[in-house]
């Protein structure tokens, strides 16, 4: 979900797929992600579970000098259809594709290979990257040095869109966030300590937000959406998502997220402090530091209940870390170089944004079920991923009151996916752990002119593949 209504590649992968198997699909079409990269457990596995063995390069082999025997197989019956389900026309325009994650067998494709806009989905490419070049213990810094005058300090944003500033020990939105007042009791003993400081005050305040270039509103999105509290203007610089409510999920978002934060910083240092907006002089002394919680965290802190301004922050950092550059324009090169590294074709995708809130991004289907493959076996840091899935009618997004409901509720508990939701489709991607044990990778858009009823359509959809599980069928 990116927001509620108001209310609320080659031929000869897909036929190494087709034959069965994702070892040979990944001969063909990638290189897995590199052993030293693909050891390492989830920063967030839980305690004491075994660590899931990693895909690893299959080994090639030279061509026989003799022809093997025929490898005997026992058929399935494919006689389990989704294909009236898939034509309801609440789900408008609808692609999807569904594979047998154990084997690798395509059991169901609609235009699977076709990119398509993804709404909240994206997320799940925006977080993978991130992972990859940033890694599981990444955190955002906020940090305060010595301003260049008397009684100058400078508030450096970071990118950490979690800083909140409320008291320490309130519950935001974002649980664990780091706090403003914490900043100010470091500064205040810091500026104290200092013998140059001796009977100097801090009068003014430097907000400095240059580490994310400008602009701060992504082109294609509708201002609304800010408005209706789904996201802020993108800065490095800001307290609690720039939500007016800090607590709330879905709060309307200011035009002004580095005055709202320096505002709130400079009411601790009582009246009569100024600010304005520069830049940190260079080697400045340090006089205080706060880290968000790690990336790991993050990651599920924005699938869960798919929180766009983290994404965003996210998207903003893996380009900055990967040398792209600090412009929404530099998220493509950025979140492709991270993707590269899972060894998948990323030739089809197009990046605008790291929420999905644009209708400029481009995924197709075909690409999120392989990359759902490596989550589902957490590969290098994805467990993270996983972890952060909403669970049908459990948690998160799918636990809402619309989601897996009436005939989709058999389901409960046993589709674990990300939601997304743009006013042009409703989406869903993700991993199901089908009736008869088969596991299944999915991603489903429905595209065009949908209606709050395209989300039970999908929800439906899903149930009806859960129930086929290795019987369905392509027809």
């Amino acid at each position: 979900m990116v927001r509620r209504r108001t209310l609320a590649v080659a031929s000869g992968v897909t036929a190494a797929l087709l034959a069965g198997s994702w070892s040979a699909a990944y001969a063909l079409s990638a290189h897995p992600a590199p052993a030293a990269r693909a050891t390492a457990a989830s920063a967030v596995q839980p305690a004491g579970q075994v660590a899931r063995t990693p895909v690893t390069d299959p080994t090639p082999t030279r061509t026989p000098t003799t022809t093997p025997a025929p490898r005997v197989r026992q058929a399935l019956a494919r006689n389990c259809s989704i294909s009236a389900a898939a034509r309801d026309p609440r789900l408008a325009s609808f692609q999807g594709r569904v594979v047998d994650d154990a084997s690798g067998e395509v059991l169901f494709d609609r235009r699977g290979a076709v990119a398509s806009r993804t709404a909240s989905v994206l997320k799940l490419l925006t977080t993978a990257a991130a992972l990859e070049v940033l890694g599981p213990d990444h955190r955002f810094t906020t940090t305060v040095v010595k301003g260049s005058k008397p009684g100058q300090i400078v508030l450096v944003g970071g990118g950490d869109v979690t800083l909140s500033r409320t008291p320490v020990g309130t519950t935001t939105a974002y649980a664990g966030a780091p706090h403003l007042a914490t900043l100010v009791a470091q500064v205040k003993k810091a500026w104290a300590a200092d013998p140059a400081n001796r009977g100097q005050r801090i009068t003014q305040i430097v907000l400095d937000s240059s580490y994310f270039g400008g602009p701060s509103w992504q082109p294609t999105w509708h201002d609304q959406d800010r408005i209706d509290g789904y996201m802020p203007r993108i800065t490095a610089l800001m307290v609690d998502g720039d939500r007016d409510v800090p607590s709330a999920p879905v709060s309307y978002r200011g035009l002004d997220p580095v005055g709202r934060a320096g505002a709130a910083f400079a009411a601790y240092f009582g009246p009569g402090v100024t600010t304005v907006r520069g830049t940190a002089p260079a080697h400045a002394a340090r006089l205080g530091l706060v880290r968000s919680q790690p990336v790991s965290t993050l990651v599920q802190q924005t699938l869960i209940v798919s929180d766009n301004t983290i994404a965003e922050a996210l998207a903003r950092e893996t380009a900055i870390v990967s040398g792209a550059g600090d412009r929404f324009t530099d998220e493509q090169q950025g979140t492709v170089t991270g993707l590269q590294g899972y060894g998948i074709d990323t030739s089809a995708l197009r990046i605008v944004d790291g929420s999905g809130l644009s209708d400029d991004n481009a995924v197709p289907p075909t690409y999120l079920t392989r990359l759902l493959h490596l989550v589902r076996l957490r590969v290098g840091s994805l467990g993270a991923i996983y972890d952060g899935l909403p669970v049908s009618g459990r948690t998160g997004s799918l636990s809402y009151s619309d989601r897996f409901q009436g005939a989709a509720a058999r389901a409960d508990g046993a589709v674990h996916a990300k939601t997304g939701w743009i006013d042009t489709g409703y989406t869903l991607a993700g991993v199901i752990h089908a009736k008869d044990g088969t596991p299944l990778v999915f991603a489903f858009y429905a595209l065009g002119h949908v209606t709050e009823s395209t989300k039970a359509a999908l929800d439906e959809l899903t149930a009806d593949a859960w129930a086929c599980g290795s019987h369905l069928s392509n027809r």
